[in-house]
């Protein structure tokens, strides 16, 4: 039969059951000795360098993906530690500084008892002649007496605040404490609404040191359940200690009846005269720079509450409208149960750069024979 007249070949499209597969993997050429000995020795060398280099991109995909990217916090850490290490050489001069300049006021020191005609003690540091500021302070905090009066602190502001702002807050309430423990007529402190970000951060970064405070009530019940809670204490107490402000009071059934709840706000139309024993002040705890203006009086109002403003108008002549921290509030009222003169109080209290004055010192001689009025009324803060 001619070549023209033959049938062509079918191409074979499946697989039969019986056949094998054919291994064609890389691998498996450059293993297969059968195969190297028929192949030139270039093919072998070059089928050698693409699993090489397929190799080295498997682990170069590997190491990418298995290396962990770094965040901007963590980024920031080592920043930081960075300029600590950095910093090292810096902090131990400073340190040598600071030990030559103690050496040098030991030895003024030294030099001016010994003119004073002091006698020097042979083997104590010339500093422990004199009065130790712990001991007094000590002293002082043993001589303070309780008066039957409570403020709280009312902390349920935290999704109103930033990071920023929350840790402001904690450093307010921090300094409310160590006033009211180091004022010479002390009140019972409540922190109330105390959970959420706030008791994290003294929880964590504050290392729960307000767990070590004396005389202080620590509560996740809101301000309205402290004040109740507050009030029955203060009636259960036999024998108070009105001094202070409070000598003239006698003790008696009508004035513990005549104790108050008061929510302090500069948004409230009443003006706060005088405190009364047996009565709860409530401070917003909040740190908003005035974004959420009346919020702590609409919350008074909410609850029924009664409310009042400090009477920094009729003492103090202001710039604009002036906001209080949280423990000048409170350093405010604790001074006023020492001196019982808002005046003063105010006086020794207003931060200075505020630019604050006592309305009674800027009335002159002249301006009083005009009819110089010390006391407008009408002031918020």
């Amino acid at each position: 039969m001619e070549a023209e007249e033959r049938p062509s070949k079918l191409q074979k499209t499946e697989h039969e059951a019986g056949d094998s597969p054919v291994d064609v993997s890389i691998s498996k050429v450059v293993q297969d000795p059968s195969n190297n000995d028929d192949k030139p020795k270039s093919d072998a060398k070059s089928e050698g360098c693409i699993q090489a280099a397929i190799g080295t991109a498997i682990g170069a995909a590997l190491d990418q993906t298995q290396q962990p990217t770094l965040s901007k916090n963590q980024l920031k850490k080592l920043a930081k530690q960075r300029r600590w290490e950095d910093q090292r050489e810096r902090r131990k001069e400073y340190r040598k500084e600071k030990l030559q300049k103690k050496r040098e006021r030991s030895k003024a020191l030294k030099a001016e008892l010994q003119a004073s005609g002091v006698a020097l003690i042979p083997g104590v540091h010339v500093e422990g002649i004199l009065p130790n500021k712990n001991k007094i302070r000590r002293e002082a905090r043993a001589r303070a007496v309780n008066v039957p009066l409570t403020f709280i602190i009312d902390c349920n502001f935290d999704e109103l605040m930033h990071d920023t702002e929350l840790k402001s807050l904690s450093s307010q309430i921090t300094r409310s404490y160590s006033d009211n423990a180091k004022a010479a007529y002390r009140a019972s402190l409540v922190i109330a609404s105390f959970h959420g970000k706030l008791k994290e951060r003294f929880d964590t970064v504050l290392s729960k040191n307000h767990e070590n405070w004396i005389g202080v009530k620590i509560t996740q019940d809101d301000f309205a359940a402290a004040a109740e809670s507050s009030q029955r204490r203060m009636h259960d107490i036999r024998h108070p200690n009105l001094n202070g402000a409070f000598a003239e009071k006698s003790e008696s059934e009508t004035l513990k009846e005549e104790g108050e709840v008061v929510y302090l706000t500069s948004d409230s139309p009443n003006t706060l005269t005088e405190l009364k024993p047996y009565s709860t002040y409530i401070i917003g705890g909040i740190v908003d720079k005035n974004r959420h203006k009346g919020i702590c009086y609409q919350r008074a109002m909410d609850k029924g509450m009664k409310t009042a403003k400090l009477p920094i108008g009729d003492y103090m002549q202001m710039a604009s409208r002036f906001v209080l921290a949280t423990n000048h509030v409170m350093e405010i009222m604790l001074k006023w149960l020492e001196l019982k003169d808002w005046g003063k109080a105010f006086s020794q209290v207003m931060p200075k750069r505020k630019g604050g004055r006592l309305k009674s010192e800027m009335c002159t001689p002249a301006s009083s024979e005009a009819g110089c009025d010390t006391h407008p009324g009408g002031g918020e803060y």
